[in-house]
């Protein structure tokens, strides 16, 4: 592995099939996090019933590819507080390249905000992705905390219906015991990412291509739909 905020894109960037970020039943890391105007705040401190929390970069085409699923969540759910925490560039290249600075990232966290309308708050890791790393490292992973910080729901990569019925379950009380599947990045959202990600974007991703289908598509598929899913309660304290 290279340096958090890594040049190129490469697979093994990622421990595809271990991710280290906090499960249901645990308590979720807490984290001073930059807003875009420049304030800060703690991740935890949120005022809903639940809080959503998905992982994401400009260059990442799985986040962008989620936009709309995620936008029509927060319709769906308005007692629900969503962030959004903008992490390392998933497809750094000679347009978009790797955060060199904090201005670097603040800048390309204004291309997220200035992109959707969705009402989701941006909030800014550290340079060293220290919150990142706390949730698992993953490039569009997601997480549900309930009001004693404790997280009810998450997957290492989010599919906005899967997501969806966790919060349905969770608002009626129940265990939130949804198979999140991987789903890739529709084809269209994937080529305009990384074009905008700019020269060496796309041929980092496509050299990678093989070891993404197989380590998510395929073998993390598999393991979820043979696995059992965790039974942990909406009020749960941890």
């Amino acid at each position: 592995m290279t340096s958090y905020n890594y040049e190129k894109f490469s697979s093994k960037e990622y421990e595809l099939g271990a991710f280290r970020g906090p499960t249901p039943g645990v308590k979720a890391p807490d984290a001073r996090l930059e807003r875009l105007d420049g304030s800060f705040r703690q991740l935890l401190d949120f005022k809903g019933e639940f809080c959503v929390i998905e992982t994401g970069s400009v260059t990442c085409p799985l986040f962008q590819s989620r936009m709309n699923g995620m936008e029509t969540l927060v319709k769906q759910h308005p007692n629900v507080d969503f962030v959004i925490l903008y992490v390392r560039e998933a497809h750094p290249g000679a347009q978009i390249p790797q955060h060199k600075s904090m201005s670097d990232k603040l800048s390309c966290a204004r291309l997220v905000e200035d992109a959707r309308d969705d009402g989701r708050e941006v909030l800014v890791d550290d340079l060293e992705g220290s919150a990142h790393k706390a949730y698992g490292s993953y490039p569009n992973a997601v997480f549900i905390l309930n009001k004693q910080g404790c997280v009810v729901f998450s997957s290492d990569w989010n599919d906005p219906v899967a997501t969806s019925r966790a919060l349905d379950l969770l608002e009626k009380g129940k265990p939130a015991n949804v198979r999140s599947l991987f789903k890739p990045a529709r084809p269209p959202v994937a080529i305009r990412t990384l074009k905008q990600g700019g020269k060496g974007a796309a041929a980092d991703f496509f050299k990678s291509l093989p070891s993404l289908i197989w380590h998510n598509l395929i073998r993390r598929n598999l393991r979820v739909l043979l696995g059992a899913q965790p039974e942990v309660f909406p009020d749960v304290k941890c």
